[in-house]
């Protein structure tokens, strides 16, 4: 099965600044996981990590990689990772088609 998820160019020029800034490099990626939580339902959860599991996925673009597990992957399919910059805040941002529903910081999300 192919799974869709997308990483946009400010994402992937985020995800390898953040890696530069690391004093161990190797093999990280940035990881994003789902779990039961939030004010909506659902939390997603950003994190690097070095550690590729059995049911990881991997989405590459522009030399950045981001490990979805099998199951967060279920809940993000058709997502698109995108990383904004404004007046007042800066951060990464989930563009999920399969939320309902998200809460006013975009952390958190229904379906």
């Amino acid at each position: 099965m192919i799974h869709q998820f997308s990483v946009t160019d400010n994402a992937a020029k985020r995800i390898l600044t953040l890696l530069s800034e690391e004093v161990k490099q190797d093999n990280l990626r940035l990881r994003i996981s789902v779990s039961g939580g939030g004010c909506s339902g659902f939390q997603y959860h950003f994190v690097l990590d070095d550690q590729q599991l059995s049911d990881d996925l991997i989405f590459a673009h522009n030399g950045a990689e981001v490990i979805v597990d099998e199951v967060s992957l279920g809940l993000l399919e058709g997502s698109m990772l995108d990383y904004v910059e404004d007046m007042v805040s800066s951060s990464f941002v989930l563009k999920n088609p399969n939320a309902t529903a998200s809460c006013g910081c975009g952390n958190s999300f229904s379906i």
